[in-house]
């Protein structure tokens, strides 16, 4: 959803940050809503990169190529996607063009971050939800070192998917989405999964009240 408001819609390079359980459901969501010509892969664990890219492989993505650095996979990325649960940046400022948008993704506890604090002070910065974000996010060590200000976060996603806010406004702008990850979206998917597993008489109905 935030690549879908934030992202330039031309965008054709997907660089992935951390080739982990996260990778593969990322890439494939992230492919619904742009046109995704290649796919460029970055983990320190290179035989994570490479069971990754087989994966894509048989899933019918084409162009994959697997970067030996970081600095290489953002440079030549209109999308970034880092699933890490580093606790330093990773992906430096000097590496991020114009334009690019930036999914982050692994920082979701106090002391996580895996960006530059750099390329939030001049990026558009959305969260999925601003209290927890600012304790957790990404954006949670700069703001606790006094880097960036809480008036610094532009929207809440949702404030941009119900128009309340514009998402990009132009193709020069960077903008990063600050995902912490939210209790309501696991109830909404299992609500989901549980329609569709009685559409389909699927499943054991279990009592877990006992009268």
């Amino acid at each position: 959803m935030a690549t879908k408001y934030l992202a330039r819609e031309n965008s054709k390079v997907l660089g992935i940050v951390g080739a982990g359980a996260q990778a593969l459901p990322q890439i494939e969501a992230i492919s619904l809503v742009r046109n995704i010509e290649e796919i460029r892969i970055f983990d320190i664990d290179r035989n994570a990169s490479d069971r990754l890219a087989l994966k894509l492989k048989e899933k019918n993505f084409d162009s994959v190529k697997i970067d030996d650095n970081p600095r290489k996979l953002a440079e030549n990325s209109d999308i970034i996607t880092t699933v890490t649960p580093s606790k330093e940046p990773i992906i430096f400022d000097d590496w991020i063009i114009e334009g690019t948008h930036i999914n982050a993704i692994g920082a979701d506890a106090p002391g996580k971050q895996e960006l530059d604090p750099n390329i939030l002070k001049r990026s558009k910065i959305v969260v999925d939800d601003f209290e927890q974000t600012v304790h957790s996010g990404e954006v949670n060590v700069p703001i606790s070192k006094g880097l960036i200000l809480k008036n610094d976060i532009y929207a809440e996603l949702g404030e941009i998917v119900a128009g309340k806010k514009p998402g990009r406004e132009n193709d020069i702008e960077i903008t990063v989405f600050d995902s912490t990850g939210l209790a309501i979206l696991d109830v909404i998917t299992g609500y989901y999964v549980y329609k569709e597993a009685l559409r389909q008489n699927y499943g054991k109905r279990i009592d877990l009240i006992k009268t």
